[in-house]
């Protein structure tokens, strides 16, 4: 084939078309003459030939992460908060506020009552054996004084697993609040717009259980909030209540159009494939 183009050579040789390439195509892209999947994608940017028409503005400022280690919308998702309050805190909570979530304490709190229960449970087996050996007429009095005493134990470890139970750390997009207690109700609360300082802290212990203590200093006298010790997720805590404080109408933004609502279930927007292909 010879082609002598303008400001060419004249040499025989087999050459490229002298036409310039088309600008949609891409530099490292197939050979001209070729069919190319990306020709054929004539659809704006961000909608898929098979997708309902929607436009990019749509989801802007909507922050999408499924990665494991994700961004703070990852961050602050990943602890289980119920999406309305439980009745133990609906009751303090007024018409025009709004729920955020409502967590108990790490179960590490229990720890020490745990080992109560545990070695009480082994003396009294220790005791009771060692009674029934006892050749004494007040045998059977010792033995019930030893399981009447082991059974108080055990009640007063029951009462602070339901104390545990009941203790509700709760937030609202305009305040924090601690409730404790069973019979004898605490409610103690600091409004966001007070706080001044907020950090939490963790023992390697913490680190490896996933808990840890937050200290909340407020524009004013000492509060009943300052320290709150063994909240689970306190990473993910940290950051549900910086955003809230700071970007609150990120949060309503967020909370009233949900991200899966966005995305049609089952189509994705795939740039440079068409159906097909």
């Amino acid at each position: 084939m010879t082609d002598s183009g303008a400001g060419g050579s004249g040499d025989m040789k087999d050459t490229e078309p002298l036409e310039p390439p088309s600008p949609r195509a891409p530099s490292d892209g197939p050979a001209p003459g070729a069919e190319s999947p990306t020709r054929e994608f004539q659809f704006p940017p961000g909608v898929s030939p098979g997708a309902p028409a929607a436009a990019a503005s749509d989801i802007d400022g909507v922050r999408f992460d499924d990665s494991p280690a994700g961004g703070l919308l990852s961050g602050v998702r990943a602890p289980a908060v119920p999406d309305v309050p439980s009745p133990i805190s609906a009751r303090y909570l007024f018409p025009t506020e709004k729920y955020r979530g409502e967590w108990r304490r790490h179960w590490v709190h229990l720890m020490p009552w745990y080992i109560i229960g545990t070695l009480s449970t082994f003396i009294m087996g220790l005791a009771s054996g060692m009674l029934t050996k006892w050749d004494n007429a007040n045998r059977d009095t010792a033995l019930s004084v030893t399981v009447i005493v082991w059974l108080l134990i055990l009640g007063f470890v029951g009462w602070k697993i339901l104390d545990w139970y009941m203790d509700r750390f709760i937030l609202t997009n305009k305040r924090i609040m601690l409730i404790q207690g069973v019979i004898t109700r605490s409610v103690a609360m600091m409004p966001l717009g007070r706080v001044t300082d907020m950090k939490y802290s963790q023992t390697p212990m913490g680190r490896m259980l996933n808990y840890g203590e937050f200290i909340i200093e407020s524009a004013g006298q000492d509060q009943a909030l300052r320290n709150v010790p063994h909240l689970p997720n306190p990473n993910e805590l940290y950051l549900q209540m910086c955003e809230e404080m700071y970007e609150p109408e990120a949060v309503d933004e967020r909370m009233a159009e949900p991200e899966e609502d966005l995305i049609p279930d089952g189509e994705a927007a795939v740039p440079g494939k068409s159906d097909g292909t």
